[in-house]
């Protein structure tokens, strides 16, 4: 079968490798059909030096598929259902687990795609509790942007925000995978959203998405618009995963009392914090990593009804560097996503 596997830094090679044996007990083999790119598919791919991998690895943490045979003991899977594997391997015993907050799993062994094997392979084993059904109406291109990508959004803004409808939020690079889907469900929800990005063309996809208000951070001082849209009151939320050249702005962006959740550090990881203005103003902060399983489900139900990510490009496998390279670059607005 096909797999697309990294032998080194930014060295990826479409292989033929032997397909993986029928699936044990408790597990799914699923044929994959569509593949999500990610941030951390382009930093695994330029290496990581905290990264704990033997190579060559198959890279993919994000996909879709569908179900082609069974192990013993699976109930509720048959060949023909449409799945998404969830990308962190999970133990499913810690109390973490069993509470059903996997993303914060005691015992995990790794990401797939980034420390484990990946989904960028026509087969591959999973097991079935770390499944999730995909909806029919949902084409397998959108379902691949769960896992990582929508269910992200969902544990920031619902885990850890606690977005209510009438808020203001706002979103920090609405042009990234999770800033475009999360427009899009603020949107649904009924908030009132302001959108930054970093050039016009970004601005005026966002404003189609249906963000109210739009900043081009490059030339305008986004928390001062913040501030003017609410009347010098704050919004409720900041939707944060830039890192040190936002941060300063978002927390002044905020409401006394408002959230401030936060996924990534794309701009750098350190940043100065005023902690007078934190406790002054009662400013919460949520640090979100990842997804719980549920959260996925939320996600594929979001989309069911409408609520799709915005893919930037689909591309097939063999143009799998060239979305990296895309992405890397970031030359996108929304998802790049690969197909079988």
């Amino acid at each position: 079968m096909r797999a697309l596997r990294l032998h080194g830094d930014r060295d990826l090679r479409l292989e033929d490798i032997d397909a993986p044996p029928p699936p044990a007990e408790g597990e799914v083999q699923l044929r994959i059909r569509a593949i999500s790119l990610n941030h951390i598919d382009v930093w695994g791919w330029r290496g990581m030096a905290f990264a704990q991998r033997t190579l060559p690895l198959a890279v993919g943490a994000e996909a879709s598929g569908e179900v082609v045979a069974v192990g013993a003991g699976v109930e509720g899977w048959k060949p023909g259902d449409r799945a998404v594997p969830y990308g962190a391997r999970t133990c499913g015993h810690c109390a973490a687990c069993r509470e059903g907050r996997d993303n914060f799993c005691e015992n995990v062994s790794g990401v797939a795609g980034f420390h484990v094997d990946g989904f960028a392979r026509e087969l591959a084993n999973v097991h079935a509790r770390l499944l999730v059904r995909v909806p029919d109406k949902v084409p397998f291109e959108e379902a691949a942007c769960a896992t990582v990508t929508f269910g992200t959004v969902e544990h920031m803004l619902f885990d850890n925000a606690q977005l209510k409808p009438g808020e203001t939020i706002l979103i920090q690079a609405a042009g990234s995978g999770i800033g475009s889907i999360a427009i899009r469900v603020a949107k649904a929800l009924g908030c009132t959203v302001i959108a930054t990005a970093g050039d016009d063309e970004k601005c005026a996809k966002a404003q189609a998405l249906g963000a109210d208000h739009v900043v081009n951070y490059t030339d305008k001082n986004f928390s001062t618009v913040a501030r003017r849209v609410t009347g010098k009151r704050g919004v409720d939320v900041v939707f944060e995963h830039v890192g040190a050249s936002t941060w300063a702005g978002s927390l002044l962006s905020l409401r006394t009392g408002g959230r401030l959740v936060t996924c990534g550090s794309t701009s750098g990881v350190s940043a100065e914090t005023n902690l007078m203005m934190i406790f002054q103003r009662q400013l919460r902060i949520f640090g979100s990593f990842g997804c719980a399983i549920r959260n996925v489900g939320d996600a594929l139900g979001k989309m069911s009804q409408g609520i799709l990510p915005v893919l930037d490009t689909v591309v097939p496998l063999e143009r799998f560097t060239e979305g990296l390279e895309r992405l890397e670059s970031r030359r996108v607005f929304g998802k790049i996503v690969v197909k079988f």
